[in-house]
C-alpha cells in the first residue's frame, strides 16, 4: 500500500473505548437481551418462531429434529452460537418455565430438577397453537420486515401477537447496566384487563387490579401478601413472595408427615430436596424421621415427622430456612419504540393495545387493497361479459396478443390488469353459470370492501375488533389461575379487622345500600308501629333488606339477571336512620339494573345450586360454582326476555321442591329435579303458568319443619303448612294460597323465627313469627302491622341467626 494513500489521525484510546462500549451496550440492550414490550419476545425467541412458522412446523403437522430448526436459524437469521439458539428453543418449550409454552416438545427437554435438554439431533419440536396465534397474519403486511444479518433474505421486527405474550409468559434477562424480571400472569385476567383498558383509556390502576389479580407462575405455589404485587403494578419494581404448597397428613401410631405437592417458581426441585438433608443431617432442623422424594411429572415430597412432633412447627422453619418460600424481583423493563424503558402494568398493556390498532389497521388495509384489486379485475370481466360477442370479435380478428389488447383498450374503459385478466380467460368461464358466479363474487366483494373501509374510518370499530378477538382467544386457551394470592400473615386487612357479627343489608327503592348492625333493631310486640328503618328522601322508600355475618358473601341478583358478589363487610356502614350510599358507587351497575333478590352464603362449593324465578313465571337451576370466578363488574347470571324482569333467586341443594306465589294468590309445588342444571348464560323454562293480569311475586324452597309466611299489601298475614300444598308437575296454574288483595311477600319460617315487615313509607317493624296463626291456603289471615293511611306493606324478610367469633348466638 502506498504510503502516501494511508490516513492516520491521532485519538484517545479513551475516547474510543468508550464509544465502543456505548455500542456493544445499546446491540446487547436492543437486540440479544430485552424483550419487546409490543409481542414480549427477545430476537432470538422471535427468530425461533419465524423460522419454525416458515418450516411448516405446525401445531397439527408432524414434529422434526430441533437439528434442523437450529440449522435454520443459524443459517438466516441469528449471527451468534448454536447453544443459545437451542437453549432458547428448550425454554420455550419447558412447561415448569413458561405459563403457556410456545413450542410443543417430543424427547427430553430437561425436568424441574435442572437435568439437561438431549442433545438438539435427539430432539424434536413444532410450534404449539398459541404461538401460532402470535404469527397470525403475518403474511398481510401487518408488521414491518427488515433484512436479516446478511441481507440474503428478511425477518418480522415484530411479531403480530395475537395475545399479550410479555405479561402472559413473563421474561428474564440481563443487558449491560439494566435487567428485566417479569412475571407470567394468568391469560383470562389479562384479556378481562385489557378489554376493561380499551372501554375506559383512564382506569386507575385499582381497579385494573381487580381484573389482574397477580403473577400467576407455571409451577402453582402461594404468592404471599399483595404489597409487592401494588408496588409493581404501580411502578414497574417490586418483590414478590412465593411459597410452595405443603399439607399435613395423619399418619400410624399417632404420627404425622408434611407433603409438599407444589414447589416456587425457578426453584430446583432436587436441590430443594437435597437441602432439606441437610438441614436435618446438621440438626438446623430437628423432629424429621424420614425424607423421600416420590414425585414424577407431578411434586410429591415427603417429609415423616418423629411422634410428639408439632407440624406447624417443621413447616415454619422450612419455610424460613429453604427455597420452599423464595422471591421474585419484577422489574418490569421491556424495549418501546426500541428503547429500554421500566414501565407499570397499565403502560405495559398500552403497549400492548397500541401495537394491535396498527396491526388490524394495516391488515385491514391489506384485505381491502386485496379486494379492491379483484373487484377492479370483475369489473372488467362484467363488461367483457355484456359485450361478449364483439370481444369474440376483436379477439379472433386481432394477429397477437398486443394488438387485442389495444383493440380492446381503444374500444372500451379496461385497464392493463384487466385486459390482461380477460385475455386470460377459459373459454367454460365465458358461460352462464359462470356469469352468475362473477356477479356473484362481485357482490360480496362490495360488500367486503365497504365494511373493510368502516374498520378504517372508525377507531371504535378496530378497538371492538381488538376486543372480539382477544375475547376469542380467551375461549379458546382460558385456564384457571395456578397460583392461589394468601394474605400475609404480617398484613392487617378489612377482614381482619371486621369483627363477626349480625347485621342488616337495606336497598331503598331509588338505589341506596348501607350495612347496620341488627342491634340497632329492637324486638316489638306483634301489631306495633315500628321504629323508622330508613329516612325517606323525595319520595324513596326502602325495597329489600337482608340479614347477613359481616364475613359472608353476598350474591347481588339484578332484575336484569346480571350476578354481584361482595363479601358483606365491603358494604358500606350506615345508622339505622342514614340514607345509605348509592349502589352505583358501590358496583359497576349497568343503566337501569336495580336489585331483585340478596342471597348470603359462606362459601361457594358445587353442592349447591342457585334457582332464579322471573316475574313471567319462567324459573332456571345453575349449579353454584359457575359463579366462582365473579368479577367487580358482574356477571351474567340468567338471560331476560324482553319485558320481563327478575323477581327471586334461592340457593337450593338440588333434591328440594319449590314454591312460586303470584300476585292474585295462587301458588305451585313442585320438585327441583323437575329443572336441569343450565349454564349461566341461559333463558330456562316455565314453573308456573300465569292467567291475566297475574305476575310470579316470590319464590321459596319447601321445608316440612317450617311454614310457608305469605303477608299481603294491607298488612295481613298468615302461615301455613307446606303439606297444604300439593306437588305438581312444574308449569302448571296451581292451587290458591291466599284470599288477598295483593301478596306482598312470602317466607318459609321457624316458629321461633323473627321477621322485618318494611312499609312504602319506610317504616320497618320487627316481630316473632309466633305470633302470627298457621290457618289453610284459602283464608285471608290475621293483622301483623297497623299501616297508615296510603302506606302498604312491601316488603318482609326473615331475621336469621349469626355465630360470633366464640360460636355464640347473637
Amino acid at each position: 500500500m502506498d504510503p502516501a494513500s494511508e490516513r492516520i489521525s491521532s485519538a484517545s484510546i479513551t475516547d474510543i473505548m468508550s464509544t465502543a462500549y456505548i455500542d456493544y451496550s445499546m446491540s446487547v440492550i436492543v437486540s440479544r437481551a430485552l424483550p419487546d414490550a409490543r409481542d414480549g419476545l427477545k430476537p432470538v425467541q422471535r427468530r425461533i418462531l419465524y423460522a419454525m412458522f416458515r418450516e411448516g412446523l405446525l401445531h397439527n403437522r408432524s414434529f422434526d429434529k430441533c437439528a434442523g430448526v437450529v440449522g435454520e436459524v443459524l443459517k438466516n437469521y441469528h449471527p451468534h452460537g448454536d447453544s443459545s439458539v437451542y437453549d432458547t428453543l428448550v425454554r420455550m418449550a419447558q412447561k415448569w418455565v413458561m405459563r403457556y409454552p410456545l413450542i410443543d416438545p417430543q424427547g427430553n427437554f430437561g425436568s424441574v430438577d435442572g437435568d439437561s435438554a438431549a442433545a438438539y439431533r435427539y430432539t424434536e419440536c413444532r410450534l404449539t397453537n398459541i404461538a401460532e396465534d402470535l404469527l397470525r397474519c403475518i403474511d398481510e403486511d401487518t408488521v414491518n420486515f427488515v433484512a436479516n444479518y446478511k441481507e440474503s433474505t428478511t425477518e418480522p421486527d415484530v411479531l403480530p401477537a395475537g395475545l399479550p405474550n410479555l405479561l402472559m409468559n413473563g421474561s428474564t434477562g440481563i443487558a449491560v447496566g439494566m435487567a428485566t424480571n417479569i412475571p407470567p400472569h394468568n391469560l383470562d385476567e389479562l384479556i378481562d384487563g385489557i378489554c376493561a383498558q380499551i372501554d375506559n383509556p383512564n382506569i386507575e390502576i385499582d381497579e385494573l387490579a381487580t381484573y389482574i389479580q397477580g403473577p400467576d407462575f407455571p409451577t402453582g405455589g402461594q404468592i404471599v401478601g399483595r404489597k409487592g404485587i401494588d408496588e409493581y403494578m404501580r411502578t414497574g419494581r417490586g418483590i414478590v413472595r412465593i411459597r410452595g404448597i405443603m399439607r399435613k397428613e395423619e399418619m400410624d401410631n399417632d404420627r404425622d408427615r408434611l407433603v409438599i405437592t407444589k414447589i416456587p417458581y425457578n426453584v430446583n426441585r432436587a436441590v430443594l430436596v437435597t437441602k432439606i438433608a441437610d438441614l436435618v443431617s446438621s440438626k438446623d432442623i430437628e423432629g424429621i424421621s424420614d425424607l423421600r422424594d416420590e414425585s414424577d411429572e407431578n411434586t410429591r415430597i415427603v417429609i415423616e415427622l418423629k411422634r410428639g412432633e408439632f407440624p406447624e412447627v417443621i413447616m415454619s422453619k422450612l419455610f424460613k430456612k429453604t427455597a420452599l418460600e423464595s422471591s421474585f424481583g419484577v422489574n418490569l423493563l421491556a424495549l418501546d419504540n426500541h428503547r429500554p424503558k421500566q414501565m407499570n402494568i397499565k403502560e405495559l398493556i398500552n403497549c400492548y393495545i397500541d401495537h394491535r390498532r396498527d396491526v388490524i389497521y394495516r391488515r385491514t388495509a391489506f384485505r381491502l387493497k386485496k379486494a379492491e384489486d379483484r373487484a377492479h379485475i370483475l369489473e372488467g370481466y362484467k363488461i367483457a361479459l355484456d359485450n361478449l360477442d364483439d370481444f369474440i370479435k376483436i379477439i379472433r380478428s386481432s394477429v397477437n396478443r398486443d394488438e387485442a389488447k389495444e383493440r380492446l383498450q381503444g374500444k372500451y374503459p379496461l385497464s392493463d390488469r384487466q385486459v390482461a385478466a380477460i385475455l386470460d380467460l377459459r373459454l367454460y368461464q365465458l358461460t352462464g353459470m359462470e356469469r352468475g358466479k362473477i356477479e356473484e363474487e362481485y357482490a360480496e366483494l362490495i360488500k367486503l370492501i365497504e365494511e373493510l373501509r368502516s374498520i378504517l374510518e372508525s377507531e371504535q370499530k378496530l378497538l371492538e375488533i381488538i376486543k372480539t378477538e382477544l375475547l376469542e382467544q380467551k375461549e379458546k386457551y382460558g385456564s384457571p389461575r395456578r397460583c392461589e394470592i394468601v394474605p400475609y400473615e404480617g398484613d392487617i386487612s378489612k377482614a381482619d379487622m371486621t369483627p363477626r357479627e349480625g347485621c342488616f343489608i337495606t336497598v331503598s327503592h331509588k338505589g341506596f345500600i348501607k350495612r347496620t348492625s341488627d342491634s340497632e333493631y329492637r324486638t316489638q310486640k306483634r301489631g306495633g308501629k315500628g321504629v323508622q328503618g330508613g329516612n325517606t328522601y323525595d319520595e324513596d322508600f326502602i325495597e329489600h333488606i337482608f340479614t347477613a355475618n359481616t364475613h359472608d358473601y353476598i350474591f347481588f341478583v339484578m332484575n336484569n339477571g346480571r350476578v354481584y358478589v361482595e363479601k358483606v363487610y365491603e358494604i358500606p356502614e350506615g345508622a339505622r336512620t342514614s340514607k345509605g350510599r348509592s349502589i352505583a358507587r358501590v358496583f359497576q351497575l349497568q343503566e337501569g339494573e336495580k336489585i331483585a333478590a340478596m342471597i348470603c352464603l359462606k362459601e361457594i362449593v358445587d353442592t349447591h345450586h342457585l334457582v332464579m324465578c322471573t316475574k313471567n313465571g319462567v324459573v332456571k337451576k345453575t349449579n353454584l360454582i359457575d359463579y366462582k370466578n365473579f368479577r367487580r363488574g358482574g356477571i351474567i347470571g340468567i338471560n331476560i326476555d324482553e319485558g320481563d324482569d327478575l323477581i327471586s333467586a334461592k340457593l337450593t341443594s338440588g333434591e328440594d321442591d319449590l314454591v312460586i306465589i303470584t300476585l292474585k294468590g295462587q301458588a305451585i309445588r313442585f320438585p327441583e329435579t323437575d329443572l336441569r342444571d343450565q349454564g349461566r348464560a341461559t333463558r330456562g323454562v316455565r314453573g308456573i303458568r300465569l292467567k291475566e293480569g297475574d305476575e310470579a311475586k316470590a319464590m321459596e324452597v319447601v321445608n316440612n319443619e317450617r311454614t310457608l309466611l305469605i303477608c299481603g299489601l294491607s298488612g295481613q298475614g298468615k302461615r301455613t303448612k307446606f303439606e297444604e300444598y300439593p306437588t305438581q308437575k312444574r308449569g302448571g296454574s296451581g292451587v290458591i294460597a291466599a284470599r288477598t288483595s295483593g301478596v306482598s311477600g312470602a317466607l318459609t319460617v321457624f316458629e321461633s323465627d323473627e321477621m322485618m315487615m318494611l312499609t312504602k313509607n319506610g317504616q320497618a317493624v320487627r316481630t316473632k313469627v309466633s305470633g302470627i296463626s298457621v290457618i289453610g291456603r284459602a283464608t285471608k289471615g290475621v293483622r301483623c302491622i297497623n299501616l297508615n293511611k296510603g302506606d302498604l306493606l312491601l316488603g318482609v324478610a326473615r331475621i336469621v341467626e349469626v355465630e360470633d367469633d366464640d360460636g355464640e348466638s347473637l
